[in-house]
């Protein structure tokens, strides 16, 4: 009863926060604080109980119970630059600390079987602007926050192969908001707000397999499937009875009403080989590939008539990475990791959502246990390419509404993690 009281308390909190971040796309690998000082490299270690997020499959290494829980505070910065003819105006997003919960749980039934239950967020992007600036007509809030459940099986096989089932229950949260210029009858034109929100429900698979092939290699392979969310909700104008300056009168006024989109979240199938020279040594390379191209629009439908379509026809993605994780004492660990990801998004029709275009990681970590308890702390810094505007179509970013070209500029993010875990 103690551990099914921890497990709630610990989910509960899980899934009353808001993960949000900003990464390249907006997948998130913020699922444990030694996975992030280690740059993601757990999926051939696969060792803790943080592996229902990485590779299942491994949790058939921990015997017992076993539980974590925690979070990563992200904190990310930059501008864009937004060009009006011959004249620039740098725009600055928001400051922001955007949390991002994670915590596990996994069980042995017997010699050979293991369950675990994750809930983490896999995707999640956040961009504030002032309401007056220039790129207004695209967009100046934007948000959507993902949280997955996600209940596991993993068969151990044999001594060296084990594979894991996982079935992913996704909730997305998502908020827009922009401007549209808009003719009072008069001649005169103003800045309508309108506000979107919605929510979600999709549903996928996890499957895992992790192969310890002797005391010094493993290797393990993941893949998370494509989730398409129905996301539903509402649309709100600040002034209702007015048609945007943009559209022909004969179509309906700016009424308060209902909305709805298909949000298409990619899957992703990641690799890492380990190599361990030393028991208290060893270091992992990996990649995760994800299918980006899924994702090719984001149309909103709106029940008075009016819709948004933005297409995006993004590429599909990879991440490399490498990490180094050291034990000086059988208390105390230390490890670093650096990870590349290439670019997405198609800058033929970028807009101010997600001003990236490719990101670098350094990430360092240490990590700390006693008796029954472990601690790990990881700092992670973000270098985060700029996106140019130039030859976009996105709505709202065009010599229309002012604006000729532009790009991103000193994007970064900071990443300050801490997970708490226990075994009983």
């Amino acid at each position: 009863m103690k551990v099914f009281r921890a497990v709630c308390l610990a989910l509960a909190l899980v899934a009353c926060c808001a993960p949000v971040a900003w990464g390249e796309g907006f997948s998130l690998n913020e699922w444990s604080a030694r996975g992030v000082s280690l740059a993601g490299g757990m999926v051939g270690r696969a060792d803790d109980v943080s592996a229902i997020a990485y590779n299942a499959a491994g949790i058939t290494q921990l015997p017992g119970t076993r539980m974590m829980g925690g979070f990563a505070l992200i904190s990310p910065s930059g501008g864009i630059t937004t060009n009006a003819g011959s004249r620039q105006t740098d725009t600055y997003t928001k400051p922001a600390l955007w949390n991002a919960p994670h915590a596990y749980l996994s069980h042995q039934l017997s010699d050979n079987a293991w369950v675990g239950l994750g809930v983490f967020s896999r995707f999640g992007l956040g961009n504030s602007y002032a309401g007056d600036w220039a790129g207004r007509y695209n967009v100046y809030d934007i948000g959507v926050q993902t949280i997955s459940f996600v209940p596991t099986l993993a068969v151990k096989l044999n001594d060296t192969v084990s594979f894991s089932v996982g079935v992913e229950a996704m909730n997305a949260h998502m908020y827009m908001g922009n401007k549209i210029p808009t003719n009072k009858g008069t001649g005169a034109t103003f800045d309508n707000d309108m506000q979107l929100e919605g929510n979600g429900w999709g549903y996928g698979a996890h499957l895992g397999l992790h192969m310890r092939l002797n005391d010094q290699w493993s290797v393990g392979l993941s893949y998370k499937s494509q989730v398409t969310m129905n996301i539903n909700g509402d649309v709100e104008f600040a002034y209702q009875g007015y048609n945007a300056i943009s559209r022909p009168k004969h179509l309906p006024e700016a009424r308060n009403c209902g909305a709805n989109t298909v949000l298409q979240l990619p899957d992703s199938a990641a690799l890492g080989v380990t190599y361990k020279p030393l028991d208290n040594l060893s270091f992992e390379v990996g990649t995760v590939w994800t299918r980006w191209s899924t994702y090719n629009a984001l149309n909103i439908y709106m029940d008075n008539g009016y819709s948004s379509i933005n297409n995006k026809e993004w590429r599909d993605g990879w991440n490399f990475n490498g990490s180094v994780e050291y034990k000086p004492l059988d208390w105390w660990s230390l490890r670093a990791g650096f990870s590349y990801e290439t670019p997405v998004v198609n800058e033929s029709h970028a807009d101010f959502m997600i001003p990236t275009n490719g990101r670098k990681t350094l990430s360092v970590g240490t990590g700390f246990n006693w008796n029954n308890w472990t601690v790990d702390l990881a700092y992670a810094h973000l270098w985060i390419n700029s996106l140019d505007y130039g030859g976009t179509d996105a709505k709202g970013i065009s010599p229309d509404v002012g604006i000729t070209g532009g790009n991103s500029k000193d994007v970064s993010a900071n990443i300050y993690m801490l997970s708490v875990g226990y075994t009983f």
